[in-house]
């Protein structure tokens, strides 16, 4: 199987998932949340629709086409998928098979259905594929290694993998940039940004930049659209814990009855809770994304006109060169 054979499969996947009937991705949807409470059926078919966008022919060949069509050897790549949210790991499945090598993968125990269904999928479309792709529950035959998790669990992948070619990616987080001249328009698309698989991806906002004295109730308001994300009932927990520990430790913060704000200097925040900082000028601000910069996943602004930042709405909608953590995978891959 040469390159054009995989990387026609490819496209006939993101074609494959574009015509999935609402009967396949019902059955789909209750199959995952079946096994991840948080993976609900519109998020796994959200999931599904953005990697049918992502294998859409014509970035798809240009972006193949940067790299070398053929390894000089095929190795086997061991891959560590994350599982906080549907199919995460695709984009590595999709790096590995599309450069030559054979994928020895681990996907995350939150997320074997829908890893399984689609190598499937793939495999239905060509069969040659079939060998290429193994999921082992150890990776110890691997030739070069792949590993997403927490901070922790990196310094874990380094002290086991370090004695091969590996790439190892850790916690990150997305930020958003306000200047207060947004619309309600502007502000309700931020809110897909926020909430969408409940904020548990990298690619979610967990923290905002705005000017110093900025006023939030427009801001809440916007927002308002998304009140039923309160109907999961792990969300609601998470919503009334944190708002509990806000208010018996007399922390300052704004509540519209789903989402808390609170100034911290942290990027990282809770389930339910978004933090903000404020910023005096622009000088400020690329100071402060400068520093944060290794933590960053990705910047949202409205319509993408902070530079390097994509349009409010957007953040999980990458395109196949947005790699996580940018890190080009494919670039690490070209080298056996």
């Amino acid at each position: 199987m040469n390159h054009s054979d995989r990387l026609a499969a490819f496209v006939a996947l993101g074609q494959r998932l574009q015509n999935l009937s609402e009967d396949e991705l019902a059955n789909l949807g209750a199959r995952a949340r079946n096994q991840n409470n948080w993976f609900t059926p519109t998020n796994v078919a959200y999931a599904i629709k953005g990697i049918a966008e992502l294998l859409a022919e014509e970035p798809i060949r240009q972006w193949a086409g940067r790299y070398p069509a053929e390894p000089e050897q095929p190795r086997q790549i061991g891959v560590v998928m994350a599982g906080n949210i549907p199919l995460v790991g695709f984009h590595d499945l999709l790096c590995v098979l599309l450069s030559g090598h054979i994928l020895l993968a681990k996907p995350s125990s939150d997320d074997t259905v829908l890893m399984t269904w689609i190598a499937g999928e793939l495999v239905d479309i060509e069969p040659r594929f079939e060998a290429a792709i193994r999921f082992a529950p150890r990776l110890n035959a691997a030739d070069a290694f792949i590993a997403t998790g927490s901070d922790n669990t990196g310094r874990y992948f380094e002290y086991y993998f370090g004695k091969k070619p590996n790439l190892i990616r850790r916690n990150r987080t997305s930020l958003a940039i306000l200047t207060g001249r947004e619309s309600d328009h502007d502000l309700g698309l931020l809110g897909e940004d926020i909430f969408r698989y409940y904020g548990l991806g990298c690619r979610n906002v967990s923290k905002l930049y705005v000017p110093v004295g900025y006023s939030f109730p427009t801001l809440l308001d916007a927002l308002q659209p998304w009140h039923h994300i309160l109907d999961h009932h792990k969300y609601q927990n998470n919503y009334d814990y944190n708002k509990s520990i806000l208010l018996v430790n007399g922390v300052p913060h704004y509540d519209n009855g789903f989402l808390l704000l609170t100034e911290s200097p942290q990027l990282v925040s809770p389930i339910s809770v978004v933090h903000y900082e404020g910023y005096q000028h622009e000088v400020d601000l690329v100071e402060r994304l400068t520093t944060v910069a290794a933590q960053t996943q990705c910047l949202v602004s409205a319509g993408g006109q902070y530079p390097g930042s994509f349009a409010f709405g957007r953040a999980q909608h990458p395109q196949v060169w947005d790699y996580a953590d940018g890190i080009d995978t494919m670039k690490f891959l070209a080298q056996f």
